[in-house]
């Protein structure tokens, strides 16, 4: 199924977490919490401003994104689990690799 989120909307996948603590012991499906880590699948085209101009996002699909535990619509698409939330829901974008050593 195709779809494009509206205006300042973003669509994420969530991203699971290690289901085992550093010492090794699994944690069980009911003791997880829903982790707040995700892939951005999708976004919209930006927000309007008064002028009617559109301001892009600063997310773009692939992105790893934070987000907050109570952040976002659950939907499911053709048995996929998604979140669809506004980008002012987002907290942070997770850099990897040499992005994350150049901004440190």
């Amino acid at each position: 199924m195709k779809f494009r989120p509206l205006h300042d909307r973003v669509v994420l996948r969530r991203i699971d977490e290690d289901t085992r603590t550093s010492g090794g012991i699994i944690i069980p499906d009911t003791a997880q919490e829903k982790p707040q880590e995700g892939e951005v699948v999708a976004v919209g085209p930006g927000v309007r401003a008064d002028d009617g101009t559109v301001h892009p996002l600063d997310v773009k699909p692939g992105d790893r994104v934070l987000f907050g535990k109570w952040s976002g619509n659950e939907v499911k698409l053709d048995g996929d689990e998604l979140l669809f939330m506004k980008e002012s829901d987002i907290m942070a974008i997770v850099e990897t690799g040499k992005k994350a050593k150049k901004a440190a």
